[in-house]
């Protein structure tokens, strides 16, 4: 396979634990002035909502501070409204003292879950951020961490390798 497929993922829970992965991966730490970055998993059970909570330490060169996300993960091939339907996300994002919600997604999500976090984005007056990852855009994010690619793309992986003893290029993995 010559591209990132999300058909290499078995399962809702290998796609959370790729996320989660992913945020631990965060190689641009300094690109970003982040110092650090926590992952907590919420692990088995009802999530109530939240699947990871991000805990992002930034340094702008005139004092520290602390960014949280509350991450959820949905792998479905089209996300509906109504799957999102039993989460108050204001309400979460203030239990967990969070600065925004980010919702990652398998494929795409329906008109009606596009037009929910407009809303939330455009009446919310804390400046609570809501965003969604549709498939594609985590795709993209993807390619820029190799570390990720074997385990949970192997078939990409595979190619990645042979393309690299093909053409003799040994920085394809880098």
């Amino acid at each position: 396979m010559n591209k990132i497929d999300f058909s290499e993922i078995q399962d809702w829970e290998q796609f959370e634990n790729l996320v989660a992965e992913y945020f631990n991966e965060t190689r641009d730490l300094e690109d970003n002035n982040l110092t650090e970055v926590f992952v907590e998993p919420v692990g088995k059970g009802p999530d109530g909502g939240r699947d990871i909570l991000l805990t992002f330490r930034i340094n702008d060169s005139i004092l520290s501070f602390e960014r949280r996300w509350i991450v959820q993960c949905k792998f479905y091939d089209i996300l509906k409204k109504s799957s999102l339907d039993r989460i108050n996300i204001p309400t979460l994002i203030e239990e967990y003292r969070a600065d925004g919600y980010l919702l990652i997604c398998k494929n795409s999500v329906t008109n009606g879950v596009s037009t929910t976090f407009e809303n939330l984005r455009n009446n919310c007056r804390r400046n609570y951020k809501y965003v969604i990852w549709n498939g594609s855009t985590f795709v993209k994010k993807l390619y820029k961490t190799n570390g990720l690619h074997e385990h949970y793309f192997p078939d990409f992986f595979d190619y990645k390798m042979q393309r690299a003893k093909l053409t003799g290029i040994n920085d394809i993995l880098t």
